[in-house]
């Protein structure tokens, strides 16, 4: 439902339209001339105003002048008698979203508001992704060469439609891969549908992928779209494949060759337009030999291939995540954003990390949970931790320990840029990088 307010000078005109636009179940206001329309529009605010062009007092392009310097995210459809290539293009020019001739075709008016209705929507939509995306308490650090690389493939395939299969170490984040597939992608204004392939009972798994059916089977009291239906013009991401039914693979492989499905129950063939996007931290290939993986699925899902590196192997970025991620879990907390001690951050950057970025963000949280100021200590850390202490009374090796952690403050401050964690420390940017080999942070 939109808001519109209708100005023109002829009250039948007005009449017609309000009742027009009422049958489409908007809210409608109307004012006959151009100071009417303004008082109107400072009370109060609309979606949308088909303005005449020409109006007792004044012409309607100059309201429409006003409307688009104004804050408030008001869009015009022009409408006039007066018809011209003249008039039209002045009003596309002065950023109507629409032009259209009097008497006015209701259907072309409606289709119209359709469209900046639906524009609306998605631009309210994409608003809302890119709030969630700010809000976000596990970001997607990316300075090391191997994320730089693996970064630089996947925003060259987010470019194409081909099917992806991201591989890693449980933990990685590769959901968020995922995520910057579809952002970076055409079909970022689409919607992103994540489906956990482990959490599917067998025996909804059908269902929950394609749809079913009214009576399709005991429960199904109404038709119900399915995943891939409701990723139309967006991407499906399909997490843990790995887990997916042998008895699921063949219709998956159907639907990712012909983009056609039926629902559970249904007789008619059905066609979406979505991506797939899967991930799995399984060996695939290992499973095809033992027979519970279809080859042929596999290759269809491994067009490209992007593999997620461990945390272990990414370690120069460890305190830029660390740093972002407590930064994200006190917002949620309601409290300041915390501080690492150099220390802490190297005990941190000595860890192997077998659970990934997951391990990390619990680990982060369980220290601000327990940190009575806004510094986090290594007393704060969990005992496994405790291993990686090193009190060795050897000068060399206490130096060492210090530029370690001094590095690793400075990374944490600048959110892992190199550049200007090395001006920080001030020594130059190869410097750092072969500080960062020595203490076998990274590349």
């Amino acid at each position: 439902m939109a808001r519109v307010l209708i100005v023109d000078d002829d009250e039948g005109v007005r009449r017609a339209l309000a009742d027009r636009v009422r049958f489409w179940e908007h809210t409608v206001d109307d004012a006959p001339d151009l100071a009417t329309a303004r008082a109107t529009l400072a009370r109060r605010g609309y979606d949308v105003v088909l303005l005449d062009l020409q109006l007792p007092d004044g012409s309607g392009l100059d309201l429409l002048k006003e409307i688009r310097a104004g804050e408030a995210p008001v869009d015009v459809v022009m409408l006039t008698a007066h018809g011209s290539i003249e008039s039209a293009v002045a009003a596309i020019r002065g950023g109507a979203a629409d032009f259209l001739g009097k008497p006015t075709d209701f259907e072309l008016l409606r289709a119209a508001l359709e469209r900046i209705l639906e524009r609306r929507r998605l631009a309210r939509a994409n608003r809302a992704f890119e709030e969630r995306e700010a809000e976000r308490t596990d970001p997607f650090v990316a300075d090391s060469e191997p994320m730089q690389a693996l970064l630089t493939l996947a925003a060259q395939t987010a470019r194409s439609n081909a099917t992806v299969l991201i591989t890693g170490e449980s933990g990685t984040g590769k959901q968020k891969l995922a995520e910057f597939l579809h952002r970076e992608s055409a079909r970022a204004k689409g919607p992103f549908v994540y489906v956990n392939c482990v959490a599917l009972p067998l025996q909804l798994v059908d269902s929950t992928l394609f749809g079913h059916e009214k009576g399709a089977f005991t429960g199904a009291t109404e038709r119900k779209p399915g995943r891939f239906e409701a990723a139309e013009g967006g991407t499906a991401f399909l997490d843990e494949i790995g887990e997916i039914a042998p008895e699921v693979q063949a219709r998956l492989l159907h639907f990712l060759e012909t983009g056609e499905f039926e629902r559970v129950g249904g007789t008619k063939t059905l066609k979406v337009d979505c991506r797939i996007v899967a991930a799995t931290n399984r060996d695939l290939e290992a499973a095809i030999k033992a027979g519970t993986f279809r080859e042929d699925l596999y290759w269809r899902l491994n067009v490209i291939a992007l593999r997620m590196p461990p945390l272990r192997e990414r370690r120069a970025e460890l305190p830029a995540l660390a740093a972002a991620l407590a930064h994200g879990l006190a917002r949620e907390a309601g409290r300041p954003a915390p501080t690492f001690a150099p220390r802490t951050l190297e005990r941190l950057a000595a860890m192997d990390w077998p659970g990934n970025i997951r391990q990390l963000r619990n680990v982060v949280h369980r220290m601000i949970a327990l940190a009575p100021g806004d510094e986090l200590t290594p007393d704060l850390l969990p005992a496994e931790t405790q291993a990686a202490d090193d009190e060795s009374l050897d000068l060399k090796s206490a130096i060492d320990r210090c530029r370690k952690a001094q590095v690793l403050a400075a990374l944490a401050r600048t959110n892992g840029n190199r550049t200007r964690a090395a001006e920080l420390l001030g020594i130059q940017r190869t410097h750092l990088s072969v500080l960062l080999r020595k203490f076998g942070l990274g590349d």
